[in-house]
């Protein structure tokens, strides 16, 4: 029997694998797919503070509904990553995206300065559009290792916010599977959006 690092690390592997042998059409026509599935949810439609992935090319692109949280009047926040945690950190227009810096991961990211609120300490988050390497349809889901969206996650259920929000993964088929090795600190989140077409 795998011990649960190991059987992680070899399901990633084999996610990987499936996600490189995806052609570039393919990830769109997914993506445009699983981002009718956000902005039709209800869910999404009552949120009034958003937090979502910057999507790198292997995931599934957050692009259009960042476009849709910006002109139905919502708050936006975007990760920011550092060597130890995550935050998330307001985004103020699409040209404020447009205008990020890129990290060495190549995917952008809001730097730490005046102006920016992280969502806990300014009111809490209603929706978070969660990346992963694999879930499963229960709402398990496997991520790169680094434990950041966990820990966030857990953040927000001892924050100062009355209501938890609401989690929703977003992920092509190929990155779905029927069971997903977990430990104690693995969250659950609420709902899993795919392209099962």
């Amino acid at each position: 029997m795998f011990s649960n690092s190991v059987a992680k690390s070899k399901l990633r592997q084999e996610i990987k694998q499936r996600l490189s042998s995806m052609t570039v059409q393919e990830r769109s026509r997914q993506s445009s797919i699983v981002t009718e599935k956000v902005l039709s949810c209800p869910e999404y439609k009552r949120s009034g503070r958003v937090c979502l992935y910057l999507s790198m090319s292997d995931e599934v692109s957050t692009l259009d509904i960042l476009k849709d949280v910006f002109a139905s009047g919502k708050t936006c926040f975007v990760p920011r990553y550092t060597k130890t945690e995550m935050e998330m950190l307001s985004l103020f227009s699409y040209e404020d995206y447009l205008n990020l810096p890129l990290t060495k991961w190549n995917i952008k990211q809001p730097e730490a300065t005046e102006g920016r609120v992280e969502a806990l300490a300014s009111g809490g988050l209603d929706l978070i559009l969660v990346p992963g390497l694999a879930f499963s349809a229960t709402g398990h889901r496997l991520g790169r290792g680094k434990g950041y969206y966990d820990t966030y996650l857990a953040k927000c259920f001892t924050s100062q916010q009355k209501t938890p929000p609401v989690t929703i993964g977003l992920a092509y088929r190929e990155q779905i599977v029927d069971h997903i090795p977990t430990d104690e600190h693995d969250k659950p989140i609420d709902k899993v959006f795919w392209a099962d077409l």
